[in-house]
Formats: structure tokens, C-alpha cells, sequence
């Protein structure tokens, strides 16, 4: 693979698998250095074979781990071998390089496994296109990587013998019961995970059990009614093929450009709001999410109406704000109006402007703090139409806010709400389709999207 090749491999290949990287230029490099290796600081530095005489420097805020190093290498691998073919047309070209990036990212995992987990993907894929009595299905399986069976306890069944079978569709719900295969392929049983013992995961909330029993010897894969392909590993989500495309889930690299610089920010706000946004992709439903800066709460009222507001300490605040306006000489006109509309308590306020929303919301937000409540409650309330806000201590300042944007914004008006937000805090932008957006602004105080998943 030539210099070229190869910077095109990393820029659209690997780049865009790992959130929050990007190419940070190359250095010079010697035969007796590996093809991946860890670089200073959060970097890994890439080539293509060990006889190159440079490496790319790839960087991000979170240091990589042992599993992205393998796919890194297994990417290089697979590439390299492809280049050496010297295949021309571009549609067998575009064929063999989906093939190769799903194939490494099972090899980044497991190499004595692949070639059963990467069978049993092919046929889930066959069936995200068949129904079963005219419905689509959800089946989950499980490969144990480290059972070994014995002569005595091995069956003669293997996935190749059942999975496309009509009956299969019965054993496995992708929830709660999942068949399991071992490493090379013999059926092993069936597992039921409702009471899957508790352990700290990183998942769709649907998805959570499977995520607690896939430790570093299960794997477990998901086919969706949706037809996504989920693959679990070390309790979290980590790859997930939707419409059509393979992702990578870096989720403590998100969770940290969440922070983005802020004066203050608590990690387990900012995990909750990445579970929220998660939870909400999953479930392909739409929503805006805005986690405010501790100096940016103030501003950030500007945009969001009072009638919206479900924290009283904030609709002080917009109340004190709107009086202070209505002195100004420019308001005279409108400021007995101004006046009358705030001159009351936040409770005669919404009874009085009717703000049956408001009032129900406030009830069921029952004063707690985003981590605090149950995260199916907090993806329903997130799925209301318009944005909800989350002050930089968790506090929920709204739900379902129509904001204010700002003149000359592009794009649909969830976008246009995010990208306004986004000048004072971060703000996730979760389309029906299930991408994940976010967007901060950078030192010079313009808008940029910070991860797209």
C-alpha cells in the first residue's frame, strides 16, 4: 500500500470509527517499529508495514484501548491485503472493503472466535429481510469464548445448522433469552439473563442485561426488529451495524468531550446525559439535549421561554432578567406588559398561563436531578417535542422547551435549536434515524460538531 492509499485508509476508514480523533500529522520511522504502537500522550502511531519510513499520528482526548489497537491493526491488515490485489472496479472494490472492516472489527475482539461470530452476523443478516408469521424478529446469541466442551457434552449441532432455520426465530428474544454457541461454533443451550447479576455497563437501556454477561469471554450479538446488528463485549456496547454501516462505540471518549472545557462538570451528569442520547438512538427517537456550562445559565435563558421552565430557581432567574429588560428604555412601550406578566410567584404564573405541560412535568421531575431519575422516565421526557436543558449540577431547567433561535441558522429546527444552545454548554442532536450529534464551540467561540455516531 502506497503513502496515499494509506493516508486514504486512516483519514476515511479508521478516523471516522473512533470518535474524537483525528490526524495529527506523521513522523519519521524505522523498520524495527511496529505497524501500531502507542504514541505520547493519547496518540497511536500508524504504518502500513514495518519496512515504511513514516507513521501518522492519530490523537484524541481519552487514550486508546487494547481492543481499538487491534482494530487499528486488523484495518491495516485487511487494507494491505486488498491493496495487494490490485482490483480496479470500483463496485467489487466498495464490496470487499465493507467485508473487510466488519471482519477486523470482529478480529479486533477475538481471532479464535471470528469465524463463528462473523457466520452467525451473516446469518442474522439474512433474517433482518425475512419475517417469522409475518412479523420481523428480535434474536440474541451468545458466544462463549472460553467453554470449551468435551467430546461427552459437545452436541453435533452447530449455529450453521439452526440459525436460518424457521423454528430459531422461538429460542431467543434479544432481551432476555439467548442462545449460546462456543467459540467454534456447537450449540451450547439456552440462557435466560433476566436476573443477570448487576455490573457497571455501558448500553441501550434494553440492552443493558446482555451488556452485564458479556465480559471479556461472551460475546453477545443483537439483531433488532429495526434489523441493527448490536455486538456486546466487557459489559458495553461496542460495535453496531445500522442502515447498513458498521460504528464504533467509544463511549468514555464521548462522555468526556462532553465536558468540552468547562469550568465545572461532574462525570456522572455527563454519563447520564450520554445514556439519555444513547437510550433515545435506540429507540430511534428524536431529540435535542442541552447540558449548560456553570457561567453560561443566564445566556442561555434568553432562548427559552418562561412558560417552559420546570425549575423554580430558574424562573426566578428569567423573571428577574425580563423585569431588569422592561426598565430599558427601548421596552418602554411593552414594559407594563412585561411588568403584569411577571409580577406573581412561579406557581401563579403557570396556573395562570395555563402551563398544564409545565405543571405536569414538574410534578413527575419531582425536583430530582437528571442522574437521579430513572433513565426510561428521562428518554420518554427527552422525546417530548422541542429541547430539554440540564443546568451544569444536573438541575432540569426544561423539558420539551420551544427555543428561540438564533436569525440566519440553517438547517431543520432541531438542528438549528442544538447548534443555538451549543454557544453555552454542549448540546446532542439525536435524529429518528439514530445518529448521535454533538455540538460545543471551540475558542474562538463558533459552533462545531464534536462527535457524530
Amino acid at each position: 500500500m502506497d503513502k496515499a492509499e494509506f493516508y486514504d485508509v486512516v483519514e476515511t476508514l479508521i478516523v471516522p470509527l473512533f470518535t474524537g480523533s483525528v490526524l495529527a500529522g506523521e513522523m519519521e520511522s524505522s523498520a524495527r517499529d511496529l505497524e501500531v504502537a502507542l504514541g505520547k500522550g493519547n496518540s497511536v502511531l500508524l504504518k502500513p508495514t514495518k519496512m515504511d519510513d513514516y507513521r501518522l499520528i492519530l490523537k484524541r482526548g481519552q487514550a486508546f484501548k487494547s481492543f481499538e489497537l487491534n482494530l487499528m491493526r486488523a484495518i491495516i491488515r485487511e487494507f494491505s491485503a486488498i491493496s495487494a490485489m490490485g482490483i480496479t472496479d470500483k463496485m467489487y472494490l466498495s464490496q470487499l472493503n465493507s467485508i473487510a472492516i466488519e471482519k477486523a472489527l470482529i478480529e479486533s475482539v477475538t481471532e479464535s472466535g471470528a469465524e463463528t461470530i462473523l457466520g452467525i452476523i451473516n446469518g442474522l443478516d439474512q433474517w433482518s429481510t425475512r419475517t417469522y408469521e409475518g412479523n420481523t424478529v428480535q434474536l440474541g446469541i451468545l458466544v462463549n469464548l472460553g467453554a470449551t466442551q468435551t467430546p461427552e457434552t459437545q452436541t453435533k449441532v452447530t449455529y450453521k445448522d439452526i440459525l436460518t432455520k424457521n423454528f430459531f426465530a422461538l429460542f431467543s428474544d434479544g432481551n432476555n433469552s439467548f442462545i449460546e454457541f462456543d467459540r467454534t461454533g456447537n450449540l451450547m443451550g439456552h440462557v435466560n439473563i433476566r436476573k443477570a447479576k448487576a455490573a457497571p455497563t455501558i448500553a441501550p437501556r434494553p440492552f443493558e442485561r446482555v451488556a452485564r454477561v458479556c465480559n471479556d469471554k461472551r460475546v453477545g450479538i443483537v439483531l433488532t426488529v429495526k434489523g441493527d446488528i448490536l455486538v456486546f463485549y466487557a459489559h458495553q456496547l461496542i460495535f453496531a451495524r445500522r442502515n447498513g454501516k458498521w460504528g464504533v462505540y467509544s463511549h468514555e471518549e464521548i462522555i468526556k468531550l462532553l465536558q468540552n472545557n468547562a469550568s465545572y462538570t461532574a462525570k456522572e451528569i455527563r454519563k447520564a446525559l450520554y445514556n439519555t442520547a444513547l437510550d433515545c438512538s435506540f429507540s430511534c427517537k428524536g431529540a435535542c439535549i442541552v447540558y449548560l456550562n456553570k457561567d453560561k445559565t443566564w445566556d442561555a435563558l434568553n432562548h427559552i421561554d418562561a412558560a417552559d421552565l420546570v425549575s423554580e430557581e430558574h424562573f426566578n432567574m428569567k423573571k428577574q432578567m425580563e423585569l431588569e429588560e422592561a426598565e430599558k428604555l427601548y421596552n418602554l412601550n411593552n414594559a407594563k406588559e412585561m411588568i403584569a406578566r411577571f409580577s406573581m410567584t412561579y406557581d401563579e404564573f403557570l396556573v395562570k398561563n395555563e402551563c398544564i405541560k409545565t405543571m405536569a412535568l414538574r410534578k413527575i421531575v419531582a425536583g430530582k436531578k437528571l442522574q437521579e431519575i430513572d433513565r426510561k422516565l428521562i428518554e420518554e421526557m427527552t422525546s417530548v417535542d422541542g429541547a430539554t436543558i440540564v443546568d451544569y449540577d444536573g438541575t432540569i431547567i426544561a423539558v420539551g422547551a420551544i427555543i428561540k433561535i438564533e436569525a440566519g441558522s440553517v438547517g431543520g429546527g432541531r438542528l438549528a435549536a442544538t447548534a443555538t444552545m451549543a454557544k453555552y454548554g454542549t448540546a446532542i442532536k439525536v435524529s429518528q434515524d439514530g445518529v448521535m450529534t454533538g455540538f460545543s464551540v471551540d475558542k474562538r467561540g463558533e459552533v462545531k460538531q464534536i462527535f457524530d455516531v
